[in-house]
């Protein structure tokens, strides 16, 4: 039906029985409802359970009916601080086990995104996180992410990688609380690489993890992409896992430099990057250093701030072939970049020098 004021409600047939209809919701304080007369239809007890702050379910068979039902169990903790009370709780681990060796279903991969989307767009996200672990729920959603647990890292982290991927997102939304999904994303999967690249040095008993950046943005699409994200988030948010190793610049050409070749990703990598750092507070960690990387920081910022947009180009891939005799393909777009590069560090500014430019770098990086 559509109001006058322009808006628009549904309505659906009332059940013959609104009171049976209640009493098959998931939890008591989604099973009031009012009549008519604006009387209260309470059958599970639901107003005083609203009124504790408690969450407690209607039953347990509804919610088998509908095992969504265990995630939305965890939204309501962290978004609307709910406490489950110890049978609620427990049935939502059974569940959750249920779920696991496959006598129940899983509800469908969009199902599980939309509450996983809802719960990490919560100011508590990371709590949330948590939660889902506490309840057997992570496993079932985020498999990946609890390879960390136990993954012990030194230097200048003091948690076990799962630990410091939930402070991560933690430290990012402390910093920005309207995050967008894609980067609360990305810091909670920064380091989701680092089990599957776990390499200890037998004499030193020093782990590394070379690599574990472009693992993670694999691991990062595989995730996203099974829980149904949009496209263009789930490139957008393993981009930024990929390239949150990517050395800040210790001077002012180096960090126009970085933003010229990172501007996509710009200001969000940095706040990957910031969150990973100040997730961190292992022995190597110490205000000197992390006041030196802010510097850095503010390097790349300033450089973005000169030079918001790329300086239009020079010269055409039609330009580059005439000049060098090239036939379409990647190598054109090869040197392309490179002159974009030159232009944008201020190398190069007219046609003229851009044509013998051209020319010199060909000769001074021949074609593999």
């Amino acid at each position: 039906m559509k109001l006058p004021d322009g808006t628009e409600h549904d309505f659906v047939p009332q059940p013959a029985d609104v009171q049976e209809d209640l009493l098959r919701r998931d939890f008591t304080v989604n099973a009031m409802g009012l009549t008519a007369a604006r009387d209260l239809l309470d059958p599970a007890g639901g107003r005083a359970d609203l009124r504790a702050g408690r969450l407690r379910m209607v039953s347990e068979e509804n919610l088998r009916a509908d095992p969504l039902r265990a995630w939305r169990a965890a939204r309501f903790m962290v978004t609307l601080g709910f406490k489950p009370d110890p049978e609620t709780e427990a049935a939502v681990r059974r569940i959750a086990a249920d779920l696991a060796a496959g006598t129940l279903p899983m509800p469908a991969a969009e199902r599980v995104r939309d509450e996983m989307q809802a719960l990490l767009a919560a100011p508590e996200a990371a709590r949330g996180l948590l939660a889902l672990e506490n309840l057997g729920l992570l496993a079932l959603t985020l498999p990946e992410l609890r390879e960390g647990q136990g993954v012990t890292q030194g230097g200048f982290h003091h948690l076990d990688v799962f630990g410091h991927g939930v402070e991560a997102l933690h430290q990012l939304l402390a910093r920005m609380p309207d995050a967008p999904l894609p980067l609360r994303w990305a810091a909670l999967l920064h380091d989701v690489g680092k089990p599957r690249t776990l390499d200890r040095n037998p004499e030193t008993g020093r782990r590394t993890f070379y690599g574990h950046d472009k693992v993670g943005a694999a691991l990062t699409t595989q995730i996203l992409t099974r829980l149904r994200l949009p496209g263009d988030e789930v490139k957008y948010a393993a981009r930024l896992v990929g390239a949150h190793m990517a050395q800040l610049p210790a001077d002012d050409q180096a960090a126009r430099r970085f933003a010229h070749r990172r501007r996509d990703l710009l200001p969000d990598l940095l706040r990957v990057m910031l969150a990973d750092r100040e997730a961190a507070r292992g022995k190597d960690s110490s205000p000197a250093g992390r006041y030196a990387y802010m510097l850095a920081m503010n390097r790349v910022l300033e450089a973005l701030e000169a030079q918001p947009a790329a300086p239009a180009p020079l010269l055409s891939g039609e330009d580059v072939m005439g000049l060098l005799s090239l036939p379409p393909g990647p190598r054109v777009g090869e040197v392309l970049r490179a002159l974009a590069e030159a232009r944008a560090m201020g190398e190069v500014q007219t046609p003229e020098a851009a044509r013998a430019w051209v020319r010199d770098w060909a000769a001074a990086h021949p074609a593999a």
